[in-house]
């Protein structure tokens, strides 16, 4: 399953997450895929795209981040073109 974690930085202060990151890189637990990430340019929000079929495994990830002033939102996400194939037979005759 695809994931859309939204991190936000307290006080928009990314500045210890990016340390870890370069220190100790993205700690994913086996089974746990980043994908892709954006960031807002004011810094206050982290968007990642991730896969995974355990979610416990979000949970042990996200405990290896906790003092760093970041929290973490888990949002079950489908891709825009899986949805289209899903929307699709409902289009023709659609009222």
């Amino acid at each position: 399953m695809l994931f859309m974690v939204i991190e936000r930085f307290r006080d928009n202060d990314m500045v210890p997450i990016y340390q870890r990151v370069r220190d100790a890189g993205r700690m994913l637990p086996d089974g746990l895929e980043y994908l892709d990430s954006w960031v807002e340019p004011n810094f206050a929000r982290c968007f990642q795209l991730m896969r995974c079929n355990d979610l416990s495994l979000f949970q042990e990830w996200t405990l290896q981040w906790r003092g760093l002033g970041a929290t973490f939102e888990i949002v079950p996400v489908v891709s825009s073109e899986r949805t289209r194939e899903v929307v699709a037979p409902h289009l023709d005759g659609a009222v």
